[in-house]
């Protein structure tokens, strides 16, 4: 095994490659598990539908809770129902195109990333592409749903700028779920099996930011600003929408930061990336 590291094609013409090819080569592998999903149509129903109503279980425990209070940390049902549609399907939309990430671990463990590597093909394009899951449009369907019902009984005063927050919001989120995806395969490449530290930040991350930040420790709110940045994913952009005031005492402006945090993120998430992959020595067996 020596030898395939010592090579390192992946570390060097594939992760090298322009980014145009990384996303073909993403899209052929996509469009491979499509056609074999496909195939059996009614089992990906049944999974599609299976995965929506599990997602949906979460704003049912929400609502189950609004029977007992006519508040929460101080928001009403159709102002939380905003939080939770915004995250829930930001969060789907990362996960429909990198949920495969967090696989990683098992090939870095297993060495079947070592096939990876010698094809002159971007490693994070097929890592990401690998078994695409089509079944996950039931989050981003559910997230939809609820996210169609807030904004159908909100009393918002809206403004062009409100409306357009909304699309910049979901958009801005799933690319910084994208990133928490890149970055937590990254630190696999050391730890080797950490998938379930990854879903600390992923699906923690978005179960977090489904209820209203009043009802958290101002020091889990200061790290998920500073730190980890998932206040940017809805939060910050929809206590704007709302009129809310911000958590922290934040300026007003930081709602409009959430496309420049996703790029931030993607930053260091490329960054992580090419470490964890140059440091990457096989199984050795």
């Amino acid at each position: 095994m020596e030898g395939v590291v010592a090579a390192e094609p992946g570390n060097g013409f594939a992760e090298r490659s322009r980014p145009a090819e990384g996303v073909r080569a993403y899209g052929l592998i996509v469009a491979m598990w499509l056609r074999s999903t496909m195939a059996y149509r009614a089992s990906f129903v049944m999974t599609a539908v299976g995965n929506f109503v599990a997602t949906g279980f979460d704003f049912v425990a929400i609502m189950l809770m609004f029977t007992h209070v006519d508040v929460l940390g101080g928001y009403t049902l159709p102002e939380v129902a905003l939080l939770y549609g915004t995250s829930a399907t930001a969060f789907g939309l990362a996960d429909l195109v990198l949920g495969s990430m967090d696989r990683l671990g098992r090939r870095v463990r297993d060495g079947t990333l070592d096939t990876l590597l010698v094809r002159p093909v971007p490693v994070l394009a097929q890592v990401a592409a690998d078994r695409f899951a089509l079944r996950r449009l039931g989050r981003i369907t559910q997230g939809l749903l609820v996210l169609g019902y807030a904004l159908l009984v909100l009393d918002v005063q809206w403004t062009p700028l409100k409306v357009a927050m909304l699309p910049m919001t979901v958009l801005s989120g799933a690319a910084v779920f994208g990133a928490v995806f890149v970055v937590g395969a990254a630190f696999q490449f050391y730890a080797q099996d950490a998938s379930e530290v990854q879903n600390a930040f992923t699906y923690g991350g978005t179960t977090l930011l489904q209820y209203p930040p009043s009802v958290f420790a101002k020091d889990l709110v200061r790290g998920v600003t500073f730190v980890v940045p998932l206040a940017f994913v809805s939060w910050l952009p929809a206590l704007y929408v709302l009129g809310r005031d911000y958590p922290l005492d934040l300026p007003r402006w930081v709602a409009f930061l959430p496309p420049l945090v996703a790029v931030g993120c993607w930053v260091i998430a490329g960054l992580a990336w090419r470490v964890g992959l140059r440091a990457y020595r096989s199984t050795g067996s």
